[in-house]
């Protein structure tokens, strides 16, 4: 009896590089602002020069992987910086011979922070006092600002994303590039989390710009993969070049 194989050989998970945004809003906050000084949508915001190296970085070390462990296909967010990110892969040769260009997929997109976008945590607590209050009683994984999400509306898209992947990549090497709650949240479900986990795991340090994470499917006796965290947060390509490595804080809002 064949093996019967739903998921990819290899599922490879890498945040964005830097992106203006981040800059700007670490700006914000050490400045003790309200408001974040960016005026685009989160969607049109680019990486920074920073993360445009940090791309490169990143696409050189895929390049350098043998081409049977290269990536078979690529999937991004639509949003600019993860758009730019992606693109720095495949320019550099990030993956294996013969595969599409980037394919874009909304459901990869950045949390949406509704009303809270554009705000440092002080702005959220200055213009929205009740909802803050709010916010904190019932956490960060179910909490829903006004015309945004929570971490599980994303996870409830990613599940869809990842049914979509088994379709149609089943034992391909699949790369995803998105934004930091969306590679958490991919863990959140390939590992079966609670949301006592998760949140435990993103107080114990944030993703770096272009950190890379992977997960292996062995064949279990039912011939079902099963997911294993093969590598997760990896910045050794920004190490061995000398690159600066950031990271997202653990902040409310901004754009990530």
């Amino acid at each position: 009896m064949p093996t019967r194989q739903h998921w990819p050989e290899r599922l490879w998970l890498v945040r964005h590089g830097q992106s203006q945004g981040n800059v700007a809003r670490d700006a914000a906050h050490e400045a003790g602002l309200a408001v974040i000084d960016l005026d685009l949508r989160d969607v049109d915001v680019p990486l920074s020069d920073l993360g445009l190296r940090q791309a490169e970085v990143a696409g050189r070390w895929f390049a350098a992987l043998a081409d049977a462990d290269k990536p078979d296909v690529i999937l991004s967010s639509p949003y600019v910086r993860a758009r730019q990110t992606a693109e720095a892969i495949c320019k550099a040769g990030g993956l294996a011979g013969g595969a599409k260009p980037t394919i874009l997929d909304e459901r990869l997109r950045e949390r949406e922070f509704g009303v809270f976008d554009g705000l440092t945590p002080l702005g959220v607590r200055q213009r929205f006092p009740e909802e803050a209050a709010h916010r904190a009683k019932l956490g960060k994984f179910y909490h829903r600002a006004p015309g945004g999400e929570s971490w599980a509306d994303v996870v409830l898209r990613l599940r869809s994303m990842l049914n979509t992947i088994n379709i149609q990549y089943a034992g391909k090497r699949v790369l995803v590039v998105g934004h930091q709650v969306v590679v958490m949240c991919m863990r959140y479900i390939l590992e079966e989390m609670t949301e006592e986990q998760i949140l435990a795991l993103n107080k114990q340090g944030e993703i770096m710009n272009c950190g890379i994470a992977a997960f292996d499917f062995e064949i279990n006796t039912q011939s079902m993969g099963v997911p294993a965290l093969a590598m997760w947060n990896f910045g050794a390509p920004m190490e061995a070049e000398g690159m600066t490595m950031t990271a997202e804080p653990n902040m409310i809002t901004g754009s990530r």
